[in-house]
């Protein structure tokens, strides 16, 4: 029994923390986070990229290892902005029998092989924006991911995330017993104890629903005052963590970026006039295009035979003036409610809507990486940054779809994924 342990353990080590090496590698062009070049080389040495530029400067380390694919693009490993690892489709399992029904642990060994297919896939870290209803698991799939037991993206998350009393759900039980919340309500000065609780927990960020769909008919409606949100992002900025915010309508989105919000998630409904003031704020606008695409989809809409419905009309209007007011836009889909490992559709959605691929796949480095103040460490390929790489087949610049031939996955100069 101790062999086969010994044996199990040392063929998990091997697996999940290989010692990083050193690389030489080309591709037919190479996308270092703002421009794509052709006739480049990239070296990485251990976990770091030492050097990138023209082959012919670039010095080919002594016993390295040559990747090569034909026909390919290199790019920094993807950053996912806006996922819940702990959620699977609607369409397999509903949100109230997920969040009440199904044990954390169940969620936790779920959510395992969801970080896998989210790396697999070329994205090397993601943000993930609670756990709706599963506690603290997103801490622990960190840990576990840090610690090399499962193979995962580097993760910024969220716990709990922080809701108004009476705004979230699971709704319309029975009163009399006490139904769990996908998200932790707190209000007025509760929500300095709330905050401070998610950080000593383990939260990277403080996540607000500063609306939800509580107005008179349903609507999109805010949540917590202006002061409210202020006192919660004092509590945060203390920390030195940060504040994001759910915020659909225009009044939470106004509320959200005055009381120190820096990111805006979903945003359905942003005009010009509030783009230009999360601009002046430097607020970045994370669009969740596929989760509205998706959840229409799985509620009868037949894309591309029957006619848009007005929702999505609605987040097609969005998104083009969001565009036009020049706000930055990073890329974040909500996967969770569609399948991990397919968040390159965010990607297709935002060309489908209006945006150039090369602005899109910006959005999924370097824009993401400022915003997540991770741009010292990821999102780019330069020398002295993480080595997070991707390489595809094809040019997605060009077919922003070409995402999705994923050929070779590299995380802190570790290989993950090498198809041959």
């Amino acid at each position: 029994m101790k062999i086969l342990t010994s044996f199990l353990l040392l063929s998990a080590n091997l697996l999940f923390a290989q010692t990083p090496k050193s690389y030489y590698l080309t591709a037919d062009r190479i996308f270092d986070g703002e421009v794509m070049h052709t006739g480049w080389a990239v070296v990485v040495e251990a976990d770091k990229i030492v050097s990138i530029g023209p082959k012919e400067k670039i010095k080919e380390s002594a016993g390295s290892i040559k990747i090569n694919y034909p026909n390919s693009t290199l790019l920094p490993g993807l950053i996912e902005g806006h996922s819940h690892l702990l959620l699977y489709p609607y369409n397999i399992t509903d949100w109230d029998t997920q969040v009440l029904k199904e044990t954390d642990a169940y969620r936790t060994a779920r959510a395992t092989v969801h970080a896998k297919n989210t790396l697999m896939a070329g994205f090397t870290t993601a943000r993930d924006l609670g756990t709706e209803g599963a506690g603290y698991s997103d801490v622990a799939l960190k840990r576990a991911i840090n610690e090399g037991v499962i193979p995962g993206p580097r993760l910024m998350v969220a716990g709990r995330a922080i809701v108004s009393t009476g705004s979230y759900g699971p709704k319309g039980y029975d009163h009399d017993q006490e139904i769990m919340l996908g998200a932790e309500p707190a209000d007025g000065n509760d929500l300095v104890r709330v905050v401070r609780d998610q950080i000593g927990k383990g939260a990277d960020f403080i996540k607000i629903y500063a609306d939800y769909r509580w107005g008179l008919n349903g609507e999109d409606q805010p949540s917590f005052t202006l002061e409210e949100l202020k006192l919660i992002n004092e509590v945060t900025r203390s920390s030195g963590r940060v504040m994001v915010c759910h915020a659909k309508s225009k009044e939470a989105i106004r509320r959200a970026v005055m009381a120190g919000a820096e990111t805006i998630e979903h945003g359905d409904f942003i005009d010009v006039e509030t783009g230009k003031l999360m601009k002046e704020h430097n607020v970045t606008f994370i669009p969740t295009l596929a989760a509205v695409d998706m959840i229409t989809q799985y509620r009868g809409w037949k894309k591309g035979v029957a006619p848009d419905p007005a929702n999505i009309v609605n987040k097609k209007k969005s998104f083009k003036a969001a565009m036009e007011s020049g706000v930055a836009i990073g890329m974040g889909g909500d996967v969770g409610v569609f399948p991990h490992g397919e968040n390159a559709l965010e990607m297709e959605l935002m060309v489908e809507y209006g945006m150039k691929p090369m602005e899109v796949l910006k959005a999924a480095t370097t824009i993401n990486a400022k915003a997540f103040h991770l741009d010292q460490q990821v999102g780019a390929i330069k020398e002295g940054l993480k080595a997070d790489l991707l390489i595809v087949s094809g040019d997605p610049s060009n077919v922003i779809s070409d995402l999705r031939k994923v050929k070779w996955v590299m995380k802190d100069g570790v290989v993950f994924r090498n198809e041959k």
